[in-house]
């Protein structure tokens, strides 16, 4: 399966976790990452993961509180959100590509898609 499809996404209040989940041929590519999108704003950068070496990178605005990781046995890329805040709100998507970036990715870097989940960070 090359296609990503995101899970976990739903409602938690205030200072909750969730784990978002993406399903896809994760071996296949050398970059993966999460990228999230709110109404009436850009899509954001979240977290990228390479395939060697392991080097991870994370947007400003979640350092400290999210983790991505991978298990290529379950095909599957996470992303472990913890102490979530209201403004953490939005639509997350994986997105993958073949060849391995340095650096913090853009979403054009990007060549594979998912079609996202809802995440609503409220009380």
């Amino acid at each position: 399966q090359v296609q990503p499809v995101e899970s976990g996404g739903g409602v938690v209040q205030p200072g909750g976790s969730l784990r978002l989940s993406c399903v896809t041929s994760v071996r296949t590519f050398g970059t993966m990452a999460w990228f999230r999108q709110a109404p009436g704003k850009e899509r954001e950068f979240v977290a990228s993961s390479t395939s060697s070496g392991g080097i991870s990178y994370y947007g400003d605005s979640v350092k400290g509180r999210f983790a991505i990781s991978r298990d290529n046995a379950k095909d599957t890329l996470y992303l472990q959100m913890n102490s979530l805040k209201p403004e953490d709100s939005a639509v997350y998507y994986c997105a993958a590509r073949r060849n391995r970036l340095v650096g913090v990715p853009r979403p054009t870097s990007f060549d594979y898609w998912g079609q996202g989940t809802q995440v609503t960070v409220s009380s």
